[in-house]
């Protein structure tokens, strides 16, 4: 029975809370936001007198604040007016969908429904981006064409679907555009077999991920296929050639060192319990090589204009390091510890592969281009 009793308490309580909330809401002025919390408490309790006056009250209040704010805005002179009506209408009319869920509170509100006002004036609003972008596209620049770009769009924003902002978004963009061409990195005389196949996925992977994510909305990266079956005349060039591709040869490092044990040489029996043992010292030398290769490439870049000026250089250096360590003896085995012997055990790493080694450096290289190259469009 306690728990009933607690239960009903705490429900109670929830209430009101919730109805004292709306209240606060309503006693600061905040009338959009007390209607909706009441609205939402009176989906739980359509009959609490407190929440039915509140919601009353505070929607007759937020309609008042905003017309007037549209009677202000009306006899404004400014261009924008009707965007700012259309937001206060907008206000109004979601005051109405927030009513309109719960019937009760329909029922006892009976709100306007602005959706006609909506229309109207968002047209209007619309109408007037329109007109702004198509005097900036007369300036006839691409940052011009980006402020009209903007300018469309924020017109389809209040009129979506009308297909006259649409296209001249469209044109806007396209004008805005810079289409760069990502020339495949020369060979630089590179013989080794797997090297041109490497070469082709290095390209690719720079091209897809620039297309991905190329760093300014007003930029487009193209490999020489796309470009090709796109018919694309591209505004800027990037080229891109490794000034040095080695596969490093191999280097030894050496390092000795002795060691030596007292090992029974000789041992004389005179009986069970009488036994002589000579002893002499056993030794033996350990060299230790440490096995190197170090491979590097240079990716010089340069992205010039479609009249041939070069605009922008940039190097970017990768390396791959590649050692292993093995240990070999001579003298006697018996001067070798247990350690040593694990040492001299272990199994020596071959050389990675050519193909391996051009896919790290062009791993180290791969990500520090496309960064620098997306910070460069940034600006764009």
């Amino acid at each position: 029975m306690k728990k009933i009793y607690l239960l009903s308490f705490i429900i109670i309580s929830l209430l009101y809370a919730g109805c004292k909330s709306a209240s606060k809401l309503y006693s600061k002025g905040n009338y959009d936001d007390a209607v909706e919390v009441a609205a939402k408490k009176m989906q739980k309790d359509p009959n609490d007198a407190q929440l039915r006056s509140v919601i009353r009250d505070s929607y007759h209040y937020a309609v008042m604040d905003h017309e007037n704010k549209i009677k202000n805005y009306s006899e404004s002179n400014d261009e924008l007016k009707w965007e700012w009506m259309y937001n206060e209408y907008s206000a109004l009319q979601n005051l109405y969908n927030t009513i309109f869920r719960t019937p009760s509170a329909f029922e006892l509100v009976h709100p306007t429904d602005y959706s006609s006002q909506l229309s109207t004036y968002g047209a209007k609003a619309a109408n007037v981006h329109y007109n702004r972008g198509m005097e900036w596209m007369k300036h006839n620049d691409k940052q011009s064409f980006k402020t009209a770009y903007s300018e469309f769009r924020s017109g389809l924003n209040f009129d979506p679907g009308n297909s006259s902002i649409q296209n001249a978004m469209n044109d806007a963009y396209n004008a805005a555009l810079t289409r760069v061409l990502v020339i495949p990195a020369s060979d630089f005389g590179f013989t080794y077999s797997s090297y041109n196949y490497q070469l082709q996925n290095y390209q690719n992977d720079i091209v897809r991920n620039l297309q991905y994510n190329s760093g300014s909305t007003f930029v487009k990266f193209y490999s020489s296929l796309d470009a090709q079956h796109a018919n694309v005349i591209p505004d800027e060039v990037i080229e891109t050639h490794f000034t040095q591709l080695n596969i490093g040869g191999i280097k030894d490092n050496y390092a000795t060192h002795e060691v030596s044990k007292d090992v029974v040489v000789k041992e004389t029996v005179y009986s069970p319990d009488s036994v002589i043992k000579q002893y002499a010292k056993v030794r033996a030398k350990i060299t230790t090589t440490q096995r190197t290769m170090l491979s590097q490439g240079n990716l010089g870049v340069v992205i010039h204009d479609n009249m041939g000026r070069v605009i922008w250089t940039d190097n970017v250096v990768g390396s791959e390091s590649w050692s292993t360590e093995f240990s070999s003896y001579t003298g006697d085995e018996r001067a070798l510890s247990d350690d040593d012997k694990k040492l001299l055990n272990k199994t020596r790493d071959n050389p990675p592969r050519e193909e391996d080694v051009i896919s790290c450096i062009k791993e180290s290289i791969y990500s520090d281009f496309i960064n620098r190259v997306r910070s460069y469009y940034s600006h764009y």
